[in-house]
């Protein structure tokens, strides 16, 4: 069986401006980088043409070691779309180099349902994610640099500084450190840390900005800590907001690149669903609704996560509301789900996927929760059993769900048609009744519980001494307004990632500190031991990576 790459570098792959010529955009407007990656200028945004097209979420159960293909699927969809006859783009998010040379692999799709130049996207692509990392750590260098400097310093109480450095790497031994050490040419003794640059609040702030001006005062609003006295400290105090849009300028354009059946795609942006907010940039959405009637785009990991952060933040800032859900399931993940270790997965047993199937009627009610009744992709593989597909047929028939059997990944979007059609049907005649589970303006712990309780299914929250105090720091800071983007394990409805299918037993929902994002405008409660810097496996993908003398790489997938 042919790899990943193996399959991208089959794609007849055409100039990128020719791909702009299908949605007018005009060579000339384009900001190349190469022949197959362009950026577009903001000015394609039409406000006005937005609520006309359709916008549909692709999102999944809860992950496993399985996999689910929730981005090949929002790949194939696409494809499938414009096979029948639907003017169709999908639009996602920018792989991370962490989960690449890690555990996740790439984010480019997968199969025949990739998104191209494969290697590119998942490399270093166009720069986004070294221009958020840089700007950044402009704003962390900044900081220190104003503690010791005390001329212009700002009294700033070094014990109070929330502001981490990031990296674009998985790196657990960055997660806590201490700074400043080998005498007082080196700075202020203190201690610090880094997160993953995909849980920069640069990187949420770049996925919900309007333009480069709204972008600019969102830096500004980042809560850095307290002087001595009390006072809050922002980075508009620093004056720091117009360097970092500067490091910022281009990264702010959205990617334009292709499928490999020739559609366009845009990639933008790449937040982390179980420590941010997981899903693309507002501006890549917005420009893929001005340029197409039908846009595909994913939210990281299961419902419960990227699903709810889509629906609760992102639309409500950009004033968007889906036109259809659906939601991605494979046989593998569902007796995962049931009970079944990942060595025996491919071993028919249709009461474990009867088992599992508690999972994904767990994220079918989350999603009418919204208004929504999704559609079930069932991501298809040869060893699945028909008894078993038909497990899922007769559970998704006596729940009133649509269902299809998807082959995106062994025939493109041939093998998307019945998916795409079926999408077509539930916008054209089950409308959406889209409304966000909470409202903003509710007390923060209210919120926090509306989602553990009506989402993941807890019991109720208990909040740590930590948490109680951050709860106090946000009421003095005037942010209870602002929406929750829940911190936690992307593999259970609990903070314990051992509990997979879904919990039937009580539990509550832990939260150990809340940390403030006031530039992206959300809050982050944290549950149970996750962490924002994670960590390799015991056996990194990068271990099986290879380059030769002619650039040929392997192993990438």
């Amino acid at each position: 069986m042919s790899t990943d790459i193996e399959i991208a570098r089959t794609a007849k792959i055409q100039p990128v401006a020719k791909i702009a010529e299908k949605l007018g955009i005009a060579p000339d407007d384009l900001n190349f980088y190469g022949k197959y990656k362009a950026k577009i200028p903001l000015k394609y945004i039409n406000e006005t043409k937005i609520p006309s097209s359709n916008l549909i979420l692709v999102s999944a159960i809860s992950p496993t070691p399985a996999g689910e293909g929730k981005t090949t699927t929002s790949v194939g969809l696409t494809e499938g779309l414009n096979r029948i006859g639907k003017k169709a783009m999908v639009v996602l998010r920018e792989p991370s180099l962490g989960p690449v040379f890690g555990m996740k692999g790439g984010a480019a799709g997968g199969g025949y349902s990739q998104v191209i130049p494969m290697e590119d996207i998942n490399l270093h692509f166009t720069g986004d994610f070294s221009a958020v990392e840089k700007a950044h750590n402009l704003l962390a260098a900044l900081i220190d640099n104003n503690i010791q400097n005390k001329k212009y310093s700002l009294n700033l109480d070094p014990r109070t500084i929330v502001f981490k450095r990031v990296m674009d790497m998985n790196d657990r031994a960055l997660r806590d450190n201490v700074i400043g050490l080998g005498g007082t040419g080196n700075g202020v003794p203190r201690e610090s840390g880094f997160d993953i640059t995909a849980a920069s609040e640069i990187m949420a702030i770049l996925c919900l900005s309007k333009n480069l001006m709204h972008l600019k005062e969102k830096i500004g609003n980042i809560f850095i800590g307290f002087t001595y006295d009390k006072t809050p400290v922002y980075a508009r105090d620093l004056k720091a907001q117009g360097a970092m849009a500067i490091l910022l300028k281009d990264a702010i354009m959205p990617n334009l690149v292709q499928t490999m059946e020739g559609n366009p795609a845009i990639i933008h942006g790449g937040p982390f669903a179980n420590i941010a907010q997981g899903t693309n940039t507002m501006i890549a959405t917005k420009m893929g609704l001005s340029l197409s009637d039908w846009v595909v785009t994913e939210a990281g990991f299961g419902f419960d996560l990227g699903g709810e952060k889509f629906l609760d933040i992102k639309c409500k800032y950009a004033d968007l509301a889906p036109s259809a859900v659906v939601l991605v399931a494979t046989i593998r993940a569902l007796k995962y789900h049931g009970g079944i270790a990942v060595a025996d997965l491919k071993t028919p047993h249709p009461g474990a996927v009867e088992k599992g199937l508690e999972n994904l009627e767990k994220h079918i009610e989350n999603a009418r929760q919204f208004g929504l009744t999704p559609i079930i992709a069932l991501n298809h593989f040869v060893w699945d059993s028909d008894e078993e597909i038909n497990v899922v047929r007769q559970k998704c028939a006596d729940l009133g769900v649509r269902f299809a059997v998807c082959d995106h990944w062994a025939e493109g979007g041939k093998g998307a048609e019945a998916l795409a059609k079926l999408v077509v049907d539930a916008v054209e005649n089950s409308p959406s009744a889209f409304q966000p589970l909470y409202d903003w303006d509710w007390p923060v712990p209210i919120k926090i519980e509306t989602i553990a309780r009506k989402i993941y299914g807890a019991s109720g929250v208990e909040f740590g001494p930590k948490a109680n105090a951050d709860l106090k720091k946000i009421e003095k800071l005037g942010l209870t307004n602002l929406p929750i983007c829940i911190a936690k394990t992307q593999y259970s409805f609990t903070d314990d990632p051992t509990k997979v299918g879904v919990s039937t037993d009580d539990f509550y929902l832990t939260i150990r500190e809340i940390e403030i994002a006031a530039g992206a405008g959300f809050l982050v409660p944290i549950a149970g031991d996750m962490m924002r810097m994670p960590g390799l496996p015991a056996v990194p993908a990068a271990e099986g990576m290879d380059i030769d003398e002619d650039g040929v790489i392997v192993g990438l997938s």
